[in-house]
């Protein structure tokens, strides 16, 4: 909040100040006039974190990043291969014969593969062997046919994006917050409790615009296979590589606009996905925070801190996980498209038309159960490491 007070609590972010006057202001069902009369009665007790630096911020964020791309990259490959399963990847069909953009997708394990290969004919797999049937069966499948290491592929892609990409989201997000609520508390505190959606919604533009070449070739990754048996599977550079080449060739290998424009096909998606994922993630974990630590002690700490921007952080990612998986779909359709024509054309209104006329309703949540389970424990992760981190570094300073 404001700058300036003589407490002692100076420096510590706001939502933990918040709960000085949780009793006073009920957040979940006070209008957004008496939340902003709260906040501004609150800013006398508490002050933002801005003591701390971009870089202090950034280093919270990306250790929060690294533990959490590890610990829920499985479920990002089974949310990935069930919505490029529903776009027509071919996932089953002719054993290690399905292709999709010159990729072929699995090297697929059945008793009809192992018979093909002694006879020398070419055998169908039984469809139940191959095609995945939801969360738990692409990632027993994925174990049995591809090894357990599998479910990993991609996660150092996931690290090459998340340590970047939230270690400029969260800072630029408190930065954004602090900044917002400071002009808005004297000239406008109405508006006040609406301030995390918007902070979120630019934060998260920022950081997905910066770093989304990544992201395309993490999807990819996780999604396709190259046919080659005991070939390493191509890194991020290879696999941006792969999707600039044909460009380039369609070009007479120009380094023109148009070929590193590729680098961003489906960017609209993404930002029509991640923008109101991030507001009503932020919409929804501000308040829930301050009331969770409000109700656990008056005096802040580091596991009350954790377990209130873990349950927070919880709440808001499955809400807005749930919520969002439209546009996810949208967005996986887009990054997994190979016609470099086609890719360039796709919008995110024609594409979601398109996954609505070919099915409907379900279509559209194809893989909500994996993206809701992956998104509420990473977001708990993410948010709940970064304020302790935060929240440590402050107490080294003060002391």
């Amino acid at each position: 909040m404001v700058v300036g007070s003589s407490s002692t609590k100076q420096g510590l972010p706001s939502w933990i100040g918040a709960t000085r006057t949780a009793t006073a202001v009920d957040l979940d069902r006070s209008s957004p006039a008496a939340m902003a009369n709260g906040e501004a009665q609150q800013s006398q007790h508490a002050n933002s974190d801005v003591d701390l630096g971009f870089v202090e911020r950034a280093f919270s964020a990306a250790g929060a990043a690294v533990v959490s791309a590890i610990l829920v990259n499985p479920l990002d490959v089974a949310k990935t291969r069930l919505q490029a399963q529903a776009a027509g990847v071919p996932y089953d069909g002719i054993c290690r014969m399905g292709s999709f953009g010159g990729h072929t997708m699995l090297d697929l394990k059945c008793n009809s593969c192992t018979n093909a290969a002694v006879f020398r004919t070419e055998i169908s797999c039984p469809p139940d062997s191959t095609r995945y049937k939801g969360t738990m069966d692409v990632l027993s499948k994925v174990i049995r046919q591809e090894g357990f290491p599998r479910l990993w592929r991609g996660t150092m892609a996931s690290l090459a994006l998340a340590i970047p990409s939230v270690g400029i989201y969260l800072p630029l997000y408190d930065i954004f917050r602090n900044s917002m609520e400071e002009y808005t508390l004297h000239g406008a505190p109405i508006v006040t409790p609406y301030i995390p959606l918007v902070a979120g919604s630019l934060a998260r533009s920022v950081a997905c615009i910066t770093c989304y070449p990544v992201e395309l070739a993490r999807t990819r990754m996780q999604a396709f296979r190259d046919i080659p048996n005991g070939v390493k599977p191509p890194g991020v550079l290879k696999t941006l590589v792969g999707i600039i080449s044909p460009v380039r060739s369609a070009n007479g290998h120009q380094h023109s606009i148009q070929v590193y424009r590729t680098l961003w096909t489906g960017l609209g998606a993404q930002l029509a996905r991640d923008v109101p994922f991030s507001a009503i993630c932020w919409g929804t974990l501000e308040p829930v925070r301050r009331k969770v630590l409000g109700l656990t002690s008056n005096e802040a700490s580091a596991g009350s801190i954790l377990g209130a921007n873990f349950c927070g952080g919880f709440v808001a990612g499955s809400l807005a996980a749930a919520v969002t998986c439209p546009l996810d779909v949208a967005r996986t359709r887009r990054q997994i498209e190979n016609d470099p024509e086609r890719a360039l054309k796709m919008t995110t209104r024609r594409t979601l038309i398109e996954i609505w006329r070919d099915g409907g309703m379900k279509g559209l949540f194809t893989g909500v159960g994996p993206r809701v389970a992956r998104a509420g424990p990473s977001v708990g992760i993410v948010v709940s490491f970064y304020e302790v981190v935060k929240y440590t570094l402050h107490n080294r300073y003060i002391h």
